[in-house]
């Protein structure tokens, strides 16, 4: 059985780790140690914590709790602070982590985290919880299954106002690193690997306010195959909206993933299929956390070639993000999508 810790008490690990740890803990208990998870935050503020939680004042005093070689390591804490986090947590004898997306947020955190998990022996799962969502298992299968004919496009869309949370914090240095790794991750894996084509980004203005790159973002990539993908999300919108959309030489199909943690359905429409329009649960995260605990717990052989294959995959994220920073062509309103006001808004 396996220990958590859970590293960082903002919007990612007070409101999302916590939650579906006791989520995952319901479901399957198999995995966990049955004790309190443990949480720290290394800033210095105080954090409300969950019943069944116990705050520890220090990632050395949480080691000093629980047994660092039992334990998953829940990384919450914002991207840019990561590498000196997780060098610390290893040099006291954690091995296992949890990491929230993106891995990183250039490539000199990148090349640091990479050395930290060799030299120490790391297994890093980062959250990219939408490759375990039932939506993407459908999509793959349509895509595999040919009854459409070849893929020609993917886009997505990933759209929602974050104006107060841009605001008061800056874990996150632009609206790149927020939405767009979850898509990313997704489009690599349905289209294979690709290049990056083009990029732009938009500031957030909110009355006099203006907070340079953080409106939106948008990215084009080209597969392999020839495969093109559009990846667009605007801050600023005033509804939410995760939405994805893959052309075939015979027919387009549409996608909506769960837009919070209030409702884990998606939605799916296949024109031409027995049942066009499909509604389905699809809780991703907790799916990921019990599939990632399981894992940890098993003994897997050395080297383990779907962690590696998940862990290259995620560089590559932070490597086309980190390309799409240094291209983007900046904007002063908001990036370019059409901004339909009668989607779903959560």
């Amino acid at each position: 059985m396996l220990h958590s810790l859970v590293v960082g008490l903002g919007r990612a690990g007070a409101g999302l780790h916590l939650r579906v740890l006791a989520q995952a803990r319901e479901r399957d208990r198999d995995p966990f140690h049955p004790g309190a998870i443990i949480a720290c935050d290394p800033a210095p503020r105080t954090r409300l914590v969950r019943p069944g939680v116990t705050a520890a004042e220090s990632v050395r005093a949480a080691a000093e709790l629980v047994p660092p070689g039992r334990t998953v390591v829940h990384l919450c804490t914002p991207p840019v602070d990561r590498p000196a986090l997780l060098r610390e947590l290893a040099g006291l004898g954690f091995r296992r982590f949890v990491v929230e997306k993106p891995l990183a947020v250039d490539l000199a955190g990148l090349a640091e985290i990479e050395r930290i998990r060799a030299r120490h022996g790391l297994r890093l799962a980062v959250v990219a919880h939408w490759l375990d969502a039932e939506l993407t298992r459908r999509l793959a299968r349509l895509i595999g299954g040919g009854s459409l004919g070849p893929l020609r496009s993917m886009s997505f869309h990933q759209h929602k106002p974050r104006f107060a949370h841009t605001k008061s914090t800056s874990g996150h240095p632009t609206a790149f690193d927020v939405e767009l790794p979850h898509s990313l991750g997704v489009a690599l894996h349905l289209g294979g690997p690709a290049e990056l084509v083009g990029a732009e980004s938009a500031d957030m203005r909110c009355g006099d306010l203006v907070l340079p790159g953080m409106g939106g973002a948008r990215m084009l990539l080209r597969h392999r195959d020839g495969t093109r993908t559009e990846l667009v999300s605007d801050l600023t919108a005033p509804v939410r909206e995760r939405r994805v959309e893959l052309d075939f030489a015979r027919g387009r199909v549409v996608g909506h993933y769960p837009l919070s943690d209030q409702d884990h359905h998606a939605q799916l429409h296949v024109p031409g299929a027995p049942r066009p329009w499909e509604v389905f649960p699809d809780d991703a995260l907790t799916e990921f956390v019990l599939r990632t605990y399981r894992r940890f717990r098993a003994r897997v052989p050395e080297p383990d070639p779907e962690a590696d294959e998940r862990f290259a995959q995620q560089c590559e994220v932070v490597r086309l993000l980190a390309a799409a920073k240094g291209r983007r062509v900046g904007t002063t309103g908001p990036v370019r999508h059409q901004r339909r006001t009668s989607d779903h808004a959560g």
